[in-house]
């Protein structure tokens, strides 16, 4: 019963508001224009506030990519860093051969030694026979090159599970521990895990800074390990509205390592393996393992865990499809899926409530942060963007007599506009953030790039709040309404 409250809690709280708004809206269209213009005004002070940290922590990936973290590792670690294993696993499902092939290719540029590393491509009984071809023909080429390498196939229909990463990680990881780890006596404290997306590319001193970093913070086997994902691969082959989600996912990443005490795994990211056997891996019945893990590591540890930023770049493909229509599609399923994070809520309140070893400003912090968060992601962008017109619209003709029906458009436009500097930034940004030297790309692409960021508006609600507010709805449904695991197509 708990569980199920906290399951309908977000999306009841969201229809509420938007619902309620639109009523108001008609019968107290006063009352409506007082909390837009507050509204308006919180996130004009928020973006404000997000601003420096955006700018600070891009100003850090910069300097962290000019770094030689091999170099600073033998400086200030020697006798330790050596000794560092790196587990890379590589979950995959139908993706082509030439992708895989070509996360490999990066992978061998680290600049880290290769002979320190254990390789995994986690493959899928459900893939066919395509899926483990493409296995053997990675084996084939690449496998030698790296200390382990080991090809898994994760078997399709066991109980308890569902169709999804987590799953697959779960069976190549023991897998790995079993025929490598646990076989070769490599010390488990000496293992960092990192799990990446089959289109991820990591910078040539990821596996550096990462190394570093482990064996600088605080409490390394109480962290997770975040770098900055670019869906830059391909971005020049995509819409615009798969370009604005992935810098928008960027620049929201980087305003999160900010502020790291709010931080949560996104994406590839990486951790330590001894943490996996304790917390019993990744659970198998949830789609959204990425932040999942997260959560399960700070209610096993009793709230003593977190996540570091590497303010270090990944790089990995933005969305696309057989055709424009067909890419928006697939965009959308993408954004559902990431917002179908909601799913950790309940866990974590039910978890919260039952346990007692829990600290309670732990489960305040963590409560306010998850429910604000996806609240703010399915209802923002329509009180922003479209609900300052409702009064106007909906409201009686003695309210268009009023001073607040005159003045409403005028001080949410000039709101929304002074805002929009914080559009403009983030367009000269990811100028920077391209990738450099593309052929055949101009001036006048740099121009249509900077003027794509106009449809922000747009991308906010219909890839933004459209579909964070769908999954909540499912999830507040229950049943056959739930989402599983869907694979973004990589070409």
């Amino acid at each position: 019963m708990t569980r199920r409250f906290f399951e309908i809690l977000p999306a009841a709280s969201a229809w509420i508001t938007l619902l309620g708004l639109i009523f108001f809206s008609w019968k107290l269209p006063v009352l409506v224009v007082v909390f837009i213009i507050l509204f308006d005004l919180f996130w004009l002070l928020k973006t404000v506030y997000l601003f420096f940290y955006l700018q600070h922590s891009f100003s850090k990936l910069r300097k962290n990519t000019a770094v030689n973290w091999i170099s600073r590792l033998e400086e200030e670690k020697k006798g330790q860093w050596e000794d560092m294993w790196h587990l890379v696993m590589f979950p995959m499902y139908k993706e082509p051969y030439e992708v895989v092939r070509e996360s490999f290719i990066d992978l061998l540029k680290t600049r880290y030694p290769l002979k320190k590393m254990i390789v995994i491509l986690a493959t899928e009984e459900r893939g066919g026979e395509e899926s483990a071809a493409t296995a053997q023909k990675i084996k084939e080429e690449f496998g030698s090159r790296f200390g382990h390498f080991l090809t898994t196939i994760h078997p399709a229909g066991l109980p308890g599970e569902i169709q999804g990463k987590g799953s697959n990680e779960t069976w190549a990881t023991k897998l790995a521990k079993e025929k490598i780890i646990d076989a070769y006596a490599i010390p488990y404290k000496k293992i960092i895990v990192s799990v990446f997306d089959v289109d991820t590319r990591p910078g040539n001193q990821y596996f550096g800074i990462l190394t570093y970093k482990f064996l600088t913070v605080e409490k390394p086997h109480r962290s997770s390990f975040q770098p900055i994902p670019l869906f830059t691969n391909n971005v020049h082959h995509v819409s615009s509205f798969a370009r604005l989600i992935g810098f928008t996912s960027t620049f929201w990443q980087l305003m999160q390592q900010g502020r790291p005490e709010q931080l949560v795994t996104f994406s590839s990211h990486s951790m330590p393996f001894g943490a996996l056997p304790e917390i019993g891996y990744w659970h198998t019945d949830v789609t959204s393992e990425d932040s999942h893990i997260f959560f399960q590591c700070m209610l096993h540890y009793k709230g003593d865990w977190k996540v570091e930023p590497l303010l270090y770049p990944i790089y990995m493909d933005a969305v696309t499809g057989t055709g424009f229509w067909n890419a928006l599609k697939n965009l959308y399923k993408q954004q559902r899926r990431w917002a179908w994070g909601i799913e950790n809520f309940p866990y974590v309140m039910q978890e919260f409530w039952r346990r007692k070893d829990i600290p309670g400003k732990v489960k305040r912090f963590w409560t306010w942060r998850i429910f604000d968060g996806f609240y703010s992601w399915s209802t923002s962008s329509f009180i922003i963007f479209l609900f300052g017109w409702l009064p106007n619209i909906l409201g009686d003709d003695l309210f268009h007599t009023t001073v607040f029906s005159y003045n409403l458009p005028r001080i949410t436009g000039t709101l929304v506009n002074i805002a929009s500097v914080g559009i403009v930034t983030s367009a000269i940004l990811s100028v920077f953030l391209l990738p450099p030297h593309m052929k055949g790309f101009t001036k006048k692409h740099t121009i249509l790039y900077l003027l794509q960021w106009i449809l922000t508006p747009v991308t906010f609600i219909v890839f933004g709040s459209i579909p964070a507010l769908e999954a909540q709805t499912r999830l507040m449904l229950g049943g056959k309404f739930r989402l599983g695991f869907w694979n973004t197509p990589k070409k």
